[in-house]
């Protein structure tokens, strides 16, 4: 059988939606997100012309950092929805794992961090990690685990 075979279950379109919102927030990090945040002076104790003074170049350094970044985020999107609409489906033998460490390393430890910082956006950015979880649970309650085919 193809995967075009395969109805995508719910946990396929969980993780597509997981995956676009993904690619999406390194569009808005490439393009629109400012190097400082309103946020970021307050955590770190210190006025905006401070950390300009102190770290002329911060901000310009920052600026490449993101791009670097949201290219890391486009690519993890751009996968994670191609493992959600094929692989997913067929029960692809190391899928879930694959799932489990990417939703791991990249929702979970940039939510959590973000609770760490107690950022204006925290609660917002925890959306996506607990739809990563449901997600993954989706998947577990959807059938056995283990594939019964290769990938094709």
């Amino acid at each position: 059988m193809k995967t075009s075979d395969f109805r995508m279950q719910l946990s396929g379109k969980v993780f597509a939606a997981c995956g676009l919102w993904l690619a999406a927030l390194g569009v808005y990090f490439l393009l629109l997100r400012p190097a400082l945040l309103p946020e970021d002076p307050r955590f770190m104790g210190a006025s905006i012309e401070t950390i300009r003074v102190a770290a002329p170049g911060l901000e310009r350094w920052l600026n490449l950092v993101f791009n670097v970044m949201s290219g890391f985020m486009i690519a993890a999107g751009s996968l994670t929805t191609l493992v959600a609409c094929r692989y997913l489906a067929i029960r692809a033998r190391g899928t879930l794992t694959a799932m489990v460490v990417a939703g791991t390393a990249s929702v979970a430890l940039m939510s959590a961090t973000n609770f760490m910082l107690h950022s204006d956006f925290r609660w917002l950015l925890l959306m996506p990690a607990l739809l990563w979880l449901i997600g993954v649970v989706c998947f577990l309650w959807e059938g056995d685990p283990e594939p019964t085919m290769g990938v094709n």
